[in-house]
């Protein structure tokens, strides 16, 4: 009788790994949409964050059949374990659906800065960091604006916002979404965007390391902490799903 309890025991234990192994390789797109104020127009931005050593799902990112204005990359791309190969074949995907800005997360630096600004420079990736820079083709002001990561000890949220005046529509992008509340206090974001939580990667129940993603308006400004699309230390998850996300922010006209 005991022994039998113990196999069933560690079939459960097995069951549970493989679910963990296969949770973290599923794909989820979620969609979001906020309304702004400005020309009438919808702006579609494509976040993905903490990819690691994960291969971007193709058809996921074919099945996108609407033009992407700006896919951000919310930092973690790559890390140590990632081979050059991958992280060519996913921007590759990426930039198949639109311009592509990345954001520094505390994992890229391990396979060498430089290394990784030289291969974005050859892939078209613009790099954002302690700047902001115009979107392009849309008809309202809006400005991709980042920090560098926080473990860089040069995350400047001053130079972020320098060149962004007042009237102008940013969507401020930081890694570590720690810092957005005194972002909020200090500057006027009408869209944050963070990761690097995982959103606790392995929860139980509500239990887990760290909060888990979510899309929610803090003090009136929305604010998307993405689960991420990759894992770290080990592949696995359980409830705390990978995501990506396609936000659609529509501009109406003031009445």
């Amino acid at each position: 009788m005991l022994f039998e309890m113990l196999i069933i025991v560690v079939l459960l234990i097995i069951g549970v790994l493989i679910y963990m192994v296969r949770q973290a390789f599923e794909n989820h797109l979620l969609h979001h949409e906020i309304r702004l104020k400005g020309k009438k127009e919808q702006v579609k931005l494509f976040f993905i964050s903490d990819v690691h050593l994960r291969k971007i799902n193709k058809k996921m990112i074919n099945a996108i059949n609407e033009p992407i204005d700006a896919v951000i990359i919310g930092g973690d791309f790559a890390d140590q374990r990632t081979p050059i190969e991958r992280i060519y074949e996913n921007i590759a995907l990426l930039t198949s659906i639109g311009p592509v800005y990345f954001v520094w997360g505390n994992n890229d630096r391990e396979i060498g800065e430089e290394r990784l600004r030289t291969i974005f420079k050859e892939t078209n990736v613009q790099i954002v960091e302690n700047n902001a820079v115009i979107l392009q083709n849309v008809q309202n002001k809006c400005w991709i604006s980042a920090i560098d990561d926080t473990t860089s000890r040069n995350a400047r949220q001053d130079l972020a916002f320098k060149n962004c005046q007042q009237g102008d529509i940013v969507f401020f992008i930081s890694h570590n979404p720690e810092v957005f509340p005194i972002v909020r206090k200090k500057y006027n974001a009408h869209l944050m965007m963070g990761g690097h939580l995982h959103g606790g990667q392995i929860r139980l129940g509500p239990f887990g390391l760290h909060p888990h993603g979510s899309f929610s308006i803090r003090e009136g400004v929305p604010t998307l902490i993405s689960n991420g699309y990759g894992t770290t230390l080990i592949p696995m998850r359980f409830n705390a799903k990978p995501q990506c996300h396609i936000i659609d922010v529509n501009f109406v006209p003031e009445t």
